[in-house]
């Protein structure tokens, strides 16, 4: 009987400006049996250069970079290969970011201070295709999200135009005012009065708030990970 065939080991890419934080999660990531480390990038153009090259299964992906946001950074990487998983790995721990990060396309979010264990078992559940929030942030964000809800009432979209309510699922999947308004055909001066007035509707000031408003929760199930001191 052949010998059965060993399984092809994780192609990670791990993109930060901070060296050494590169240099540690590979050292760590390439001693671990089934993963492997392709590339290591510092900026957003970087990244994007060697996810095309490298083609990696999971991108380990800061949220500030020099050259721009690792948040449009997962939107180009997720346009040009729609079958890589981004995890973002960040010391950034507010509602509004995680929110942006996971209408981005990413399937997972954590902070940097997680134990390596709990990043591997991340990393593992993210490549499987499973999304996963750290879970120190997940109640609080559920809770943001569960606050921009409609509450008892007229539904809030109610108070939308037809047109208003059009845009919303664009400001969802993370277009920008010109992309909206190539979809819809409409000026992206016009657009950016929609949105203005989906703000003073719906009393909210940010564009991760219009999201939220549409999204109303994640989807899918949120799986806890290992904590800092496992």
């Amino acid at each position: 009987m052949a010998a059965k065939a060993k399984p092809s080991p994780l192609r990670l890419l791990i993109v930060d400006d901070h060296e050494v934080v590169r240099i540690g999660l590979s050292a760590v990531l390439d001693l671990t049996p089934g993963m492997k480390v392709v590339g290591q990038a510092r900026s957003k153009a970087d990244a994007i250069a060697q996810c095309r090259r490298a083609k990696p299964d999971v991108v380990l992906l800061d949220i500030r970079l020099p050259d721009g946001s690792g948040i449009d950074a997962a939107r180009d990487i997720l346009s040009a290969r729609p079958e890589t998983r981004i995890l973002f790995l960040t010391s950034f721990a507010d509602e509004h970011t995680v929110l942006e990060a996971v209408l981005s396309g990413a399937q997972g979010y954590l902070l940097k201070d997680i134990a390596s264990a709990g990043l591997v078992k991340a990393i593992k559940t993210v490549a499987s295709g499973q999304p996963l929030i750290d879970p120190r942030l997940t109640t609080h964000t559920l809770s943001w999200l569960k606050s921009l809800s409609p509450g008892p009432g007229p539904s809030k979209r109610s108070l939308l135009s037809p047109q208003e309510q059009r845009i919303l699922p664009l400001v969802a999947e993370g277009l920008t005012n010109k992309e909206i308004a190539h979809r819809l055909e409409l000026s992206e001066k016009t657009v950016k009065n929609y949105l203005a007035n989906i703000y003073s509707k719906l009393q909210i000031g940010r564009r991760s708030q219009v999201a939220a408003m549409y999204a109303g929760s994640f989807k899918g199930s949120l799986p806890p990970l290992a904590s800092k001191s496992s």
